[in-house]
């Protein structure tokens, strides 16, 4: 199975928005690491927003 270059752009334009981390220590991480920050920006979202 192959990973997609566009499913990669967009989850390395993802965590940057929400990390503001650099392109390169993006994709420097592992798929699995990445994918699991991903899967956790909506969590962080969402208590942020509750606590307001």
């Amino acid at each position: 199975m192959t990973y997609g270059v566009d499913r990669l752009f967009e989850e390395v334009a993802y965590l940057a928005v929400h990390f503001h981390w650099s392109h390169d220590d993006l994709l420097d991480l592992e798929h699995a690491d990445r994918t699991r920050y991903v899967a956790l920006v909506p969590e962080m979202v969402g208590r942020t927003e509750a606590r307001r």
